[in-house]
């Protein structure tokens, strides 16, 4: 299993490495192509409003995901992206459904099999819809199935929150009440999963530990 960490810890990061040159490669391809280059100063203006954001919840999201997916899964899904809305909803399913522990050797497989499985499909299904694009987009753009999409999220972490509410509620009540409580105060916050679920962790484990030393749990 050392090997097999290894092995993976040095291919992750090139990977990782490489995705990070193609995107940086997207815009100076089009400077390029174009002959047209923004002043360095626009540029700084621009990244200064968006860049501490994002690197503030990248630094996040690797934080909390890394000890639910495992190595493997990480690097994948950190690579193929959309980690909230796919990866980590698939690799928990999957680890439920085989009945085994993020953290575990056999967690770290089957989360790794999970992501990679949710990574092609959904790149079969991304490359299909471009091909029917013009047929699908009138459907996708329905008024009628619009609240559909919009609730796709809710509903992957609703059917998950089930699961593993249900099995020790006590826990999971502190950071269920205050996400509810936020979100009511504060609805723009919606759209700020990236920072807030490492809020509702810390808040789960204080809760937690108040709980345990109390004999509640």
């Amino acid at each position: 299993m050392n090997d097999y960490l290894k092995t993976t810890d040095r291919y992750g990061k090139i990977w990782i490495w490489t995705a990070v040159v193609v995107v940086c490669m997207v815009p100076v391809a089009i400077c390029l192509y174009y002959n047209a280059w923004p002043e360095a100063t626009a540029v700084l203006k621009g990244l200064l409003g968006v860049a501490p954001i994002y690197w503030t919840v990248g630094v996040i999201e690797v934080i909390t995901y890394t000890p639910m997916l495992g190595v493997g899964g990480t690097y994948l899904a950190f690579v193929t992206g959309n980690l909230t809305s796919l990866k980590a909803p698939s690799a928990l399913n999957a680890m439920e459904n085989a009945e085994v522990k993020p953290g575990t050797e056999e967690g770290e497989v089957i989360s790794t099999i999970a992501i990679a499985t949710s990574s092609i499909v959904t790149t079969l299904v991304l490359a299909v819809g471009v091909c029917i694009l013009t047929i699908l987009a009138p459907i996708l753009d329905s008024p009628v199935l619009k609240p559909a999409f919009d609730n796709i999220l809710p509903a992957l972490f609703g059917g998950l929150a089930v699961v593993y509410v249900s099995k020790n509620w006590k826990l999971a009540m502190a950071p269920l009440i205050f996400m509810i409580a936020l979100f009511l105060l504060v609805p723009s916050l919606a759209g700020s999963v990236g920072i807030l679920v490492p809020v509702g962790v810390i808040i789960a484990l204080v809760a937690a530990r108040i709980m345990y030393k109390r004999g509640i749990v």
